[in-house]
């Protein structure tokens, strides 16, 4: 009766230990997505005030560390680290500089402030100043 009680009790917390969370089963960062900015923190102007046109896109490629994309209006690329939950962005590339309103400034200033990122219950990415949300993007339409 001892030994039962022992294996029960052994699957029990094999069991418990399965639904629980378990950090290393955490997603992996996506890379391969492009990604649409569907949210920014910080400016008083509306969100499609900031982007009338074209909204921001950035696609992450693991092989060499860089995102590249757009920032509204004119192209963009810069590196970025990661380790583990926390990100950061170098400066960015050269780009033209067609001008299209406050956004791209926005969006290239608030980039430099992040630190963690984050996919959400609903698979939006979520690039954050700690817990802070800055800027949120959803997988973009083929």
């Amino acid at each position: 009766m001892k030994v039962y009680s022992v294996i029960c009790l052994f699957l029990s917390l094999l069991l418990a230990d399965s639904c629980g969370e378990n950090p290393s089963k955490d997603m992996a960062f996506p890379t391969g997505t492009t990604w649409e900015l569907d949210y920014i923190s910080g400016p008083r102007i509306a969100f499609e005030g900031l982007f009338p046109e074209k909204k921001p896109q950035l696609t992450f490629d693991g092989a060499n560390g860089m995102a590249t994309g757009n920032s509204g209006c004119n192209g963009y690329s810069a590196p970025y680290e990661l380790d583990g939950k926390a990100i950061s962005f170098g400066e960015p590339g050269p780009s033209t500089m067609m001008y299209c309103g406050e956004g791209e400034n926005v969006f290239r200033n608030m980039i430099q402030k992040v630190t963690t990122w984050m996919l959400d219950a609903d698979g939006k990415l979520n690039l954050m100043m700690g817990d802070v949300p800055l800027l949120r993007f959803k997988p973009a339409a083929p």
